[in-house]
């Protein structure tokens, strides 16, 4: 693990054993692949030290020396602060999740709405006096449950996004689904794309972004012909688990709009793992969401027991 540290506004890095002889531009551009306008703005701005001294950008780095960087200067919150008892699964200085209820929205929609996760966010950093311009990095439908991701300032942000692109963030979810599966794992990888039907829906079309769901039987529940299935994502497309589900003849119990009956009040899906290699101390880091309103969807199941 790399040590690291906060001091202030500042975040300080101990150069490691494999970081030495890399320059300050090698460390941003070839290791953390930072986006070429926020190093731009980095340098520019002389938020960049080495041992206490402006950062020369082509100097090699060595062993134990100190890499500072101004990430915690005051920020506008990007979203209006609401209270809402939210349960932190997660936090340090960089990266906060959150173990979104039934019925929020992960964002605002429009201008106006304020009952958002990302405004009962707002008010959690600003009772702890962090304004940061703080973002949702994946995002979950309002009446999905579990874990969601949020970069605390714009840079680790950026971070986050790329590792989200090269499928470096593991997502697993539960889903309580209709009918018994016949296998017990597979792999459904059918494009998803919108329904000129339908303004919300989604479905399977030949013409849509690439979706590759993965599943594993859990439980079968044969009382009321329902099987609890654990579900990994390739991609994050709008509804994903929801209609790759449908399309095999399975659509989640409580999802009216894919073919579920109302069994709930909701659809039966929870995001109940998230893992990810922290970018900046290249630490493991394993978050549980516990069920919100378990036992009236998800069995006797718990969730550090899952594969």
């Amino acid at each position: 693990m790399i040590e690291t540290k906060r001091n202030g506004e500042w975040f300080q890095i101990t150069i490691p054993n494999e970081w030495e002889n890399y320059t300050v531009q090698d460390l941003f551009r070839k290791v953390w692949q930072a986006p070429k306008k926020q190093v731009h703005a980095l340098r520019m701005e002389k938020r960049v030290f080495v041992n206490e001294k402006e950062a020369d950008w082509t100097q090699l780095l060595r062993k134990k020396d100190t890499l500072a960087i101004r990430f915690f200067q005051n920020e506008a919150l990007p979203y209006e602060a609401k209270f809402y008892d939210i349960t932190i699964l997660y936090e340090d200085d960089h990266l906060l999740v959150v173990n979104k209820p039934a019925g929020m929205d992960t964002h605002p929609n429009s201008p106006e709405q304020n009952d958002s996760l990302a405004n009962a966010v707002a008010y959690y950093l600003q009772s702890k006096g962090e304004f940061r311009a703080f973002k949702h990095i994946h995002r979950l439908d309002r009446d999905t449950t579990g874990a969601v991701l949020f970069a605390k300032h714009a840079f680790v942000g950026a971070l986050l996004d790329n590792m989200l692109e090269k499928r470096e963030i593991k997502r697993t979810y539960l889903a309580l689904i209709h009918g018994i599966l016949k296998n017990k794992k597979g792999t459904i990888h059918k494009p998803i794309g919108r329904d000129r039907h339908h303004a919300t829906r989604r479905r399977v079309s030949s013409s849509g972004q690439d979706a590759i769901t993965h599943y594993r039987l859990v439980k079968v529940d044969s009382k009321r012909n329902l099987s609890l299935v654990q579900c990994m994502l390739d991609t994050g497309r709008t509804h994903q688990i929801r209609v790759h589900l449908s399309h095999i003849g399975h659509p989640l119990a409580g999802d009216l709009i894919y073919g579920g009956k109302p069994l709930f009040s909701r659809q039966a899906l929870h995001a109940v793992k998230l893992q990810l290699t922290h970018p900046f101390t290249q630490e493991s880091i394993t978050c549980f969401a516990p069920f919100s309103d378990k036992p009236e969807i998800f069995p006797d199941i718990d969730p550090h027991q899952l594969p």
